[in-house]
C-alpha cells in the first residue's frame, strides 16, 4: 500500500514538473529558444523612442491592377523597384509620434501617413509595440509573413494621397521593423521552417515592411482586401 501511494505521488511530482516546463507561445515568449531577451521595460535607460529610416523600397503589384490580384509578393515574381523614403519616428511608451512613407511611382508621388494609432489585438500594446514576436505561428498576427522578432512595429488609421489629392481616407494602415523576411537577392519569403519553432528568416538584415488597406474585404484578392497597397524597404537606418 506505501509502495503504491509512493509511485502515484512520484508520477504527480513528475508530471507537475513536465508541465511547468512547458513554454506558452505568445508575442513576448515562443517555445526552443536558446536564448533570453530582455524585455524594453527591464533596461533603465529606456525611453520608447525609435527613429528610423527605410530605403531600396519596393512596391507589391500597382495601384490599380485588376482583381484578383496578389499584393502579399512573396514569390517575389510582381515587385517593382521604387524610389522614395519611409520615415518612423515613434514613442512606443506614449503610443504616439510618426509615421509616413512618400514614394515616386509611375502613377505620381505617392504617400502614406498614419494619423492615429489603434490597437486591433491585445499583443499590438496601444498601437506601438517593441521586441515581440508576430506573425507565422507566433500567436500574434496573421500568416502571410513568416514569424519574425520585431524591433517596432505600429498600427492605426491613416490616409494615402497621389500628387497630393487624396485617394485613401481613414483606412488602416501597419508599418514594422522586422528580421529579414525576404532573401537579400531574390527578393522571395519562405512561410515556414523545415523543422523548428524558429521563423523562416535572416537575422543578419533587417527590413520595414508596410501597407495600407481598405476596410471593405474581396476574397477574390490576397490579402483579401478590396485595397491592399503593400511596400517594403531593404535598406534600414537606425538613428
Amino acid at each position: 500500500m506505501y509502495k503504491n501511494t509512493l509511485a502515484i505521488i512520484l508520477l504527480v511530482l513528475l508530471t507537475a514538473c513536465q508541465e511547468d516546463t512547458t513554454v506558452s507561445r505568445s508575442a513576448l515568449v515562443q517555445p526552443e529558444t536558446l536564448m533570453g531577451l530582455y524585455a524594453p521595460r527591464q533596461h533603465e535607460l529606456y525611453d520608447g523612442r525609435f527613429r528610423i529610416d527605410g530605403q531600396r523600397i519596393y512596391q507589391v503589384g500597382n495601384l490599380n491592377d485588376q482583381s484578383p490580384w496578389d499584393h502579399m509578393g512573396n514569390a517575389a515574381v510582381n515587385l517593382r523597384s521604387v524610389s522614395g523614403e519611409v520615415h518612423i519616428d515613434v514613442d512606443e511608451i506614449a503610443n504616439s509620434g510618426e509615421f509616413w512613407a512618400e514614394m515616386q511611382l509611375p502613377e505620381g508621388l505617392y504617400r502614406i501617413q498614419l494619423e492615429r494609432f489603434h490597437e486591433f489585438s491585445d499583443c499590438h500594446n496601444g498601437g506601438i509595440a517593441a521586441y515581440l514576436f508576430e506573425h507565422g505561428n507566433a500567436g500574434c498576427g496573421d500568416s502571410n509573413w513568416p514569424k519574425s522578432l520585431l524591433f517596432v512595429a505600429g498600427w492605426g488609421y491613416g490616409k494615402a494621397t497621389l500628387d497630393g489629392v487624396p485617394l485613401y481616407e481613414d483606412y488602416e494602415i501597419h508599418f514594422m521593423v522586422t528580421q529579414g523576411m525576404r532573401d537579400r537577392e531574390s527578393l522571395q519569403v519562405k512561410l515556414s521552417p523545415d523543422s523548428g519553432e524558429a521563423g523562416a528568416i535572416n537575422p543578419a538584415s533587417q527590413q520595414i515592411d508596410f501597407y495600407i488597406r481598405s476596410p471593405e474585404r474581396n476574397d477574390n484578392n490576397f490579402p483579401n482586401r478590396e485595397v491592399f497597397d503593400h511596400f517594403f524597404a531593404m535598406e534600414v537606418t537606425w538613428k
